[in-house]
């Protein structure tokens, strides 16, 4: 093989290197506020077990949760990522008959068992069929978004944290509740969470303020957040 030859393959391979470099590069990179878990709850039989498991208010300690909200009575609340309804009906309860509630889900089948259940307390309880980037809440009229197992299945969250912004009252919040890292005897591998370190990042550079935190569950941690402005 003469010089010039070899010299002229080398240009090819090079070229063709760097062709499948800049391929690489124009991909766009995963989002760092992506979701971490995607799954379908169609089957509401199976997660009702799983949800409304007669123990889970044992390691769930929905009254620690209730006391750290403060929900008060006439207040205007959205469970985001209702399921099955298991806080929606603590908060039905909590709001009394002058407040009001939304359950808010992406899966119909979710809202339907929600809206056959017979044990919701004397807050007006709607249920609400979300879009994965919009829970279509009302603007301006919710006192607490809560969230509960439910923020690490977001994709692209901080511009979902705008649309939150929007849908708050004055002094309306959002509270987020999910599984701690590492392994636990309960929760969703490993892979699937969302660690309490990131939410914290993602709240700050979106602008929102930490106003107050809960240590007290044993296997999740809950984080309260007041929006941008306030």
């Amino acid at each position: 093989m003469s010089r010039m030859t070899w010299i002229g393959m080398l240009a090819v391979a090079w070229m063709l290197a760097g062709a499948a470099r800049s391929a690489v590069a124009a991909e766009p990179p995963a989002k760092s506020d992506d979701a971490t878990a995607r799954h379908s709850f169609k089957d509401v039989e199976r997660w009702a077990k799983e949800f409304e498991a007669p123990d889970r208010k044992d390691w769930q300690q929905p009254g620690i949760v209730m006391r750290v909200l403060g929900v008060d009575e006439g207040e205007s609340v959205a469970d985001l990522g209702a399921g099955t309804g298991y806080f929606t009906h603590i908060l039905s309860i909590a709001v009394g008959a002058a407040g009001r509630v939304w359950a808010v889900d992406v899966e119909p089948a979710m809202l339907d068992y929600i809206a056959k259940r017979t044990d919701l307390g004397p807050g007006k309880v709607t249920t609400v069929l979300a879009t994965p980037d919009d829970p279509k809440l009302p603007g301006g009229e919710v006192d607490l978004v809560l969230a509960v197992d439910t923020w690490h299945h977001l994709d692209d969250r901080l511009a979902y944290l705008k649309r939150l912004a929007g849908v708050l009252s004055p002094n309306g919040r959002v509270a987020i509740v999910d599984w701690h890292e590492g392994e636990l005897p309960l929760g969703p591998p490993a892979g699937h969470k969302l660690s309490r370190e990131a939410v914290l990042d993602e709240f700050a550079r979106a602008g929102w303020r930490l106003e107050s935190e809960s240590v007290a569950l044993p296997y999740q941690y809950l984080l309260v957040f007041y929006p941008p402005g306030t």
